[in-house]
């Protein structure tokens, strides 16, 4: 790389990388909670109580079948570089587009029809997976303190 443009190359090291993906996981999936929770004191008596628990079960089968296979190949392939990474190589490029799409899905849902306590169902599924998903990530990133 031309040494000039070598300056602008918002480059970090690989353990600070696994943090700032782990905390971003972390802070999208606790926004999603708190807008679902908030959508759910709305709710009457016994109704939120099931569908917290719908949303938490949905949470729990989105982290084990669909993002832990995700996370592990993001840390895998943060841990395969050598040297410094780009800031924004948390994930593939072409997951950027997944994200673009999944922020209009949720933009449109909230937009739509569905009432919200059950639109919260969805919201508190997508954001404990990401919450739980995010603690992979900060168990690779102290794991690699502890192997020094």
């Amino acid at each position: 790389m031309n040494r000039k443009l070598e300056k602008f190359d918002p480059a970090v090291d690989k353990r600070i990388l696994l943090a700032i993906s782990g905390a971003i996981w972390l802070s999208v999936g606790i926004f999603l909670c708190i807008r679902a929770f908030g959508w759910l004191s709305g709710a009457a008596g016994q109704k939120e109580l099931w569908i917290g628990a719908a949303g938490i079960v949905l949470a729990l089968l989105i982290h084990h079948f669909g993002f832990l296979k995700l996370v592990n190949r993001n840390i895998d392939r943060i841990l395969s570089k050598d040297g410094k990474v780009c800031i924004f190589g948390f994930q593939p490029w072409k997951s950027y587009l997944i994200i673009v799409i999944m922020v209009g899905m949720g933009i449109a849902l909230r937009q739509s029809s569905i009432p919200k306590p059950y639109l919260s169902v969805i919201y508190i599924g997508f954001g404990g997976a990401m919450f739980l998903s995010s603690i992979r990530y900060f168990r690779t990133f102290f794991g690699l303190f502890r192997n020094r």
